[in-house]
């Protein structure tokens, strides 16, 4: 499967930084997943949680109150 670079950043630290194949983010207009090669996009985040597929097919999940996602040339930069 296809993958994108996919980082998830609070002021702290580094919470997630490598390929991943999915990600489900919880956009204040409703829930979205970024794929490999999404279209540029930037949009807010609320309270929920992040869903990262990485590379290996494995889960993770990080919790956000709120955010922002940035997406561009196969790169999705999570600020939470």
């Amino acid at each position: 499967m296809s993958t994108f670079r996919l980082t998830i950043a609070s002021v702290e630290e580094i919470k997630y930084e490598s390929e991943a194949q999915s990600a489900t983010l919880p956009g204040t207009a409703g829930e979205f997943t970024i794929l490999a090669r999404h279209e540029a996009l930037v949009s807010t985040l609320k309270k929920g949680s992040v869903r990262v597929r990485d590379a290996a097919g494995n889960q993770h999940a990080f919790d956000v109150s709120t955010g922002v996602v940035e997406v561009s040339e196969n790169h999705a930069i999570v600020l939470i």
